[in-house]
């Protein structure tokens, strides 16, 4: 497993590394305009990023679904690192004009696509590898890994920005380490319920053929087609985690995002600061993340999660007034630790969602909705925040963060209700009532 992790860790590092970085990047590739448009294209470059995935997730679905898990995240570490090369060597908006924003864009959109194969991939090929209830802490870990390449990402960057060393250097160690990332993948084995699936689906298409050769010879049909692995699932059980998987781009979005102009404008912090700043901000969320993995071990990952929820709806509450008080960047900080914190996120719970899902499109119906709730909530976020602020000011909040934090606990609370369900059967599964 640890060569999962390690490729989780650099696979995140490169995504995150332009994401923590755009606040730089971003006035090196697109034209200088006024802030309200700045905004419109920051928005714009940030949203492609998502907006693409449910392709991506569409394309890794059916090849993680029909060939395996292991080849779906060697490709997508693979994409990793080329889009990472060439963005190390585009020449900037002032060199190539306009041009240069829409390679930035393309390598964005790869970038994205690939991701998508990433973490889900990741995440299942521990679902199906380790017995509950190990496997609860153990993809909760995975998170970490991914938070770790975040705050690694940040690190180099404001390393590279701070010493004033080219910022291109950044993406090279970005490419090195995808390309390593894919190397150490090629290690790992074909999951064993994947093969069971696949074994099974061989011999159902086998005794299909002999029924059909039987027909035609007039033979009795015989016994019927044994398809029990192709379990159905409910779309309520679709539809929750879907609700579920919208939490954590809003929260992502409100403390890395949305407080960058109030950083610019009221405490006079250059790109650099900013990054700085937000690194500190990666680092509690990754101390936090590993305490939730931690204490998955011992309590009912469902319970973490909807704790989390109503902490994280009351604090949503609370928002707009913290951030109308605000006096310092202090305290800005000590907003974005708790939202990070209390964030609306599927850790340390993922591995349940998962076993509520038929293994034969697991991996489909997993990064079709994790891919579709990334484009629709950073979609609303990044521009439905920007209008909304011009008629709501800070309470605009409210309306996109209600909403989304009312449905991460409807989601929670339907697969609470499965779980105990399941429990009825399966007596080694701890109580969650």
């Amino acid at each position: 497993m640890l060569d999962l992790q390690v490729g989780t860790f650099l696979e995140y590092f490169d995504l995150s590394l332009y994401v923590h970085m755009a606040v730089l990047l971003n006035e090196l590739f697109f034209p200088k305009t006024d802030p309200y448009t700045a905004s419109i294209l920051t928005a714009a470059a940030f949203c492609s990023t998502y907006i693409f995935r449910p392709i991506g997730a569409l394309i890794f679905g059916w090849i993680g679904d029909h060939i395996g898990r292991k080849p779906t995240i060697i490709i997508t570490t693979s994409m990793m690192a080329v889009s990472c090369i060439v963005m190390a060597n585009l020449p900037t908006y002032a060199q190539i004009g306009i041009t240069a924003a829409w390679i930035m864009i393309f390598c964005r959109i790869a970038q994205s696509v690939s991701s998508m194969g990433e973490i889900v991939g990741a995440e299942i090929y521990l679902t199906e590898t380790i017995q509950r209830p190990d496997r609860y802490a153990v993809t909760a870990f995975l998170d970490v890994s991914t938070e770790l390449g975040a705050l690694f990402a940040l690190g180099i960057a404001f390393f590279v920005t701070s010493s004033g060393l080219n910022w291109r250097l950044a993406f090279w160690a970005g490419a090195a380490i995808a390309i390593f990332g894919a190397f150490a993948r090629t290690r790992l084995r074909e999951t064993p319920e994947f093969l069971e699936m696949k074994r099974k689906w061989i011999k159902e298409e086998t005794q299909k053929t002999n029924l059909e050769a039987d027909a035609l010879l007039g033979i009795d049909e015989g016994a019927k087609l044994n398809a029990t692995w192709k379990e159905p699932v409910q779309a309520k059980t679709l539809a929750s985690f879907f609700f579920i998987a919208c939490g954590w781009p809003l929260c992502m979005y409100i403390a890395y995002f949305y407080f960058n102009p109030l950083l610019k404008e009221s405490f006079a912090y250059s790109p650099q600061d900013i990054i700085r700043h937000n690194f500190f901000v990666v680092l509690i969320s990754l101390i936090a993340n590993i305490f939730i993995a931690c204490l998955s071990f011992r309590v009912h990952p469902l319970k973490i999660n909807k704790t989390r929820g109503i902490l994280g709806l009351f604090l949503m509450l609370s928002l707009p007034f913290l951030i109308i008080n605000l006096t310092s960047a202090a305290q800005l900080f000590v907003i974005q630790a708790l939202i990070v914190m209390m964030a609306l996120d599927t850790i340390p719970s993922f591995a349940v969602f998962m076993s509520h899902f038929p293994l034969y499109r697991r991996f489909t119906f997993a990064s079709v909705l994790w891919s579709l709730s990334r484009a629709l909530m950073f979609v609303i976020t990044s521009f439905g925040l920007i209008y909304l602020g011009s008629y709501f000011g800070h309470f605009g909040l409210w309306i996109i963060g209600l909403p989304t934090a009312f449905g991460f606990l409807y989601g929670i609370n339907h697969f609470k209700e499965l779980e105990r369900k399941r429990s009825l059967y399966n007596k080694f599964i701890p109580s969650i009532s």
